[in-house]
């Protein structure tokens, strides 16, 4: 006798309006329109902000001045001293009386000589210390304890082994420039891809064609970063140690001024410090990007 299986079938229920609810598509958020800027935007941008910037400094310049400190000279005060001072930047009255401009060339000549003096030391050092265990283990002890030492405390062994002023702060220069050319040459020498090395054995380069063809080449990105650090560096130094040194310079002027009294001449000789050190930051930063071959297709 078969059994007959009697299938019982539940009655459909209505589909609640939770349920309902949760089948129906759900549209995607509406995406909120996004204010693309104009071109002229775009342009003003860059100008603007800056502006609205250095309205806010003046202006609380002035407030200052005006309520905390009465002696410090006001906006127009400076803004006259330094018509004056670019009227006749050339001027020579004496050997120790000339014009800003002479000022910022001495300046300048200072720091270009300590700098390139510390390049024809300190790339030749950076390699062997990167390509050499030996000289590595040897050397980077003493880089390390002279490294963090203030240039300005070198000022006093310049003066007594050069007995000038004008050695004395190229050395100060030298001393302080040479350090982060030392180490970014080392570290992209020891950045080189072991592939480079190994074809080079296999095309059997001599040592000058491996330094010319292979060292120079992949280092020269970390040694143009070095010689940035080191130049901007080397141009704040040289205001101190002209300070301290006497003579002509930037250094000396702000030192000379202060002793006259001159504020406003110091206000306007820190600006053209800030601005002749954009341009060398500037120049040595288009030069590293013009022969930084990485990330480059």
């Amino acid at each position: 006798m078969k059994t007959a299986a009697l299938a019982i079938v539940a009655p459909m229920e209505e589909p609640s309006a939770e349920k309902r609810e949760s089948r129906e598509p759900v549209s995607p958020p509406r995406e909120t329109a996004r204010h693309e800027p104009s071109r002229l935007e775009m342009a003003l941008r860059p100008v603007l902000l800056p502006a609205i910037t250095f309205a806010l400094v003046l202006l609380g310049w002035t407030v200052m001045q005006a309520t905390f400190v009465p002696a410090f000279p006001d906006v127009p005060a400076v803004w006259n001293k330094a018509v004056e001072i670019f009227s006749n930047p050339f001027y020579v009255y004496g050997p120790n009386d000339m014009g800003i401009a002479w000022q910022v060339m001495y300046s300048l000549g200072r720091v270009l000589a300590g700098f390139f003096l510390a390049l024809a030391v300190g790339i030749p050092a950076g390699f062997l210390i990167g390509a050499n265990r030996t000289f590595e283990q040897a050397w980077m002890p003493l880089i390390a304890i002279l490294r963090p030492v203030s240039p300005l405390a070198w000022l006093p062994i310049g003066l007594l082994v050069f007995r000038a002023v004008d050695p004395s702060a190229i050395f100060v220069i030298f001393i302080t420039s040479i350090w982060p050319v030392i180490l970014n040459t080392a570290a992209g020498v020891k950045a080189i891809p072991q592939d480079y090395l190994n074809v080079a054995r296999v095309l059997n380069f001599n040592r000058r064609e491996m330094v010319t063809k292979i060292y120079v080449p992949a280092t020269l990105p970390y040694m143009l970063t070095g010689m940035q650090l080191s130049l901007g560096t080397a141009w704040m130094v040289i205001v101190a140690a002209e300070m301290l040194t006497g003579g002509i310079g930037i250094g000396f002027y702000i030192w000379d001024e202060w002793n006259n009294l001159s504020v406003p001449s110091i206000i306007v000789a820190i600006v053209i410090i800030g601005c002749v050190g954009i341009m060398l930051e500037t120049g040595m930063g288009f030069v590293r990007r013009r022969y930084d071959y990485t990330g480059k297709e």
